[in-house]
């Protein structure tokens, strides 16, 4: 019989991905959906905030306690493999350019561990998702960006593209394979092609001509990588109608702080021109990062109720060590941090649900059954909850009759 081996993943689309990809290579090994009965776990890591390594460290224990074999991958590799490694509470360490190499690793006798470089593209491909309607596709790796809180860059490496022609042949094979919904991943996707003397833009034009492309959604981008290829595909209709863009901050001495390259008179004249084109607009915001004054909030505050965002992914400032953020002085308290995060999230609740009064037709992928209602995300990345009598998992529909509530619109069919 095969060894089992079960795949724990923490963190983004871009390690679902990665994930992905090594369960294809495992060729000698039968991948499970039950940790208990596995022979060998693997952890493929975040390690974003000290948060996130915390989460991992406290499932490896566990892990360990109940007798299991874990190996160690993804980004918390490069951060926190050696020190895993040498107090034994990992078997083997798995980095990014070794992932290939998983179904060789796995027999090993012997501990391992193999951070390797971060200079690494990925050679192989993923050619289906077993439990996703959608298709995750990773078209780079690693950021050039140096923003004071992240240590990403420390992980992931230097940004590199993966080749055009490869990202067109993946595409082409999982459309063929029955996917039509392509989410396109990685460290900081808008840097795509920088190194290679193309663009997101062009990119994104060829992905939309091929044969069952139905629609293509993105990961975060940054305000200053939406250039003229970009905006020459706004009006594809297989283009997702909505967008996230990352912002981190409305303040601009909060942004030199941050070392962010964006600046808000800029973002607000972006984003105010994308609304005009009827995309539903998201963001990402770090809320109590050191250096948030009373009198910079306030000005914030003034300046993020002008930006027309429908979907927010805000949160807390995390210390993360080995940031340049970590070494500043922590100026806010949990509990004030977490009433300005609830601030920001009730102003683009209320932006979302004047948003989708407008009734539109709404194109839908069902992702899945739960609690009595088929539900998935429309054109818009609004979710849907449907009561039909038909099986609609995996399945497009049109919704023109639907009633709109705070929590998310209904229909019935």
């Amino acid at each position: 019989m095969k060894p089992k081996v079960f795949f724990k993943t923490f963190g983004c689309r871009t390690n679902i991905y990665d994930t992905q990809m090594m369960i294809e290579r495992l060729k000698d090994f039968e991948v499970i959906d039950n940790e208990f009965a596995a022979d060998i776990i693997i952890v493929n890591s975040c390690t974003v905030t000290n948060g996130a390594d915390s989460g991992v460290r406290n499932y490896i224990s566990k892990q360990n306690k109940n007798g299991k074999k874990i190996i160690f991958a993804g980004c918390g590799a490069d951060t926190r493999g050696n020190e895993l490694f040498e107090g034994k509470k990992v078997f083997g360490v798995l980095g990014h350019s070794e992932k290939e190499n998983i179904n060789r690793l796995l027999f090993s006798k012997e501990p391992f561990n193999n951070i390797g470089v971060l200079t690494h593209l990925d050679k192989s491909m993923v050619y289906g998702y077993h439990d996703k309607s959608k298709a995750f596709v990773k078209i780079q790796e690693g950021c050039n960006f140096s923003c004071s809180y992240c240590v990403i860059p420390h992980a992931r490496g230097r940004s590199r593209s993966q080749n055009e022609n490869r990202i067109i042949e993946q595409v082409k094979i999982l459309s063929q394979n029955g996917f039509g919904e392509f989410v396109l991943t990685g460290t900081n996707i808008g840097s795509y092609g920088k190194d290679t003397d193309t663009t997101l833009g062009k990119l994104l034009q060829k992905l939309g001509l091929i044969e069952g492309v139905k629609r293509v959604r993105m990961g975060s981008i940054e305000p200053v990588q939406i250039d003229d290829s970009f905006k020459e595909i706004l009006k594809e209709s297989w283009l997702e109608r909505h967008l996230h863009i990352a912002l981190q901050h409305t303040n601009e001495e909060m942004l030199k702080i941050m070392r962010r390259r964006n600046s808000v008179k800029k973002d607000l004249e972006l984003f105010s021109e994308l609304s005009s084109f009827g995309f539903a607009l998201g963001t990402d915001f770090i809320v109590g990062h050191p250096g948030e004054s009373e009198e910079i909030w306030k000005n914030a505050l003034l300046n993020f109720k002008k930006f027309p965002l429908t979907h927010l992914h805000a949160f807390c400032y995390s210390k993360r060590d080995g940031t340049l953020s970590a070494s500043m002085k922590q100026t806010i308290d949990g509990k004030k941090a977490k009433s300005r995060l609830k601030e920001l999230q009730a102003i683009v609740k209320e932006n979302n649900f004047a948003f989708r009064q407008r009734k539109v037709k709404l194109e839908v992928l069902i992702e899945e059954q739960k609690d009595g209602f088929y539900t998935g995300f429309d054109q818009f990345y609004n979710r849907i909850f449907i009561r039909s009598e038909d099986d609609l998992v995996k399945r497009w529909v049109i919704v023109n009759d639907y009633e709109v509530k705070k929590e998310g619109n209904y229909a019935a069919f």
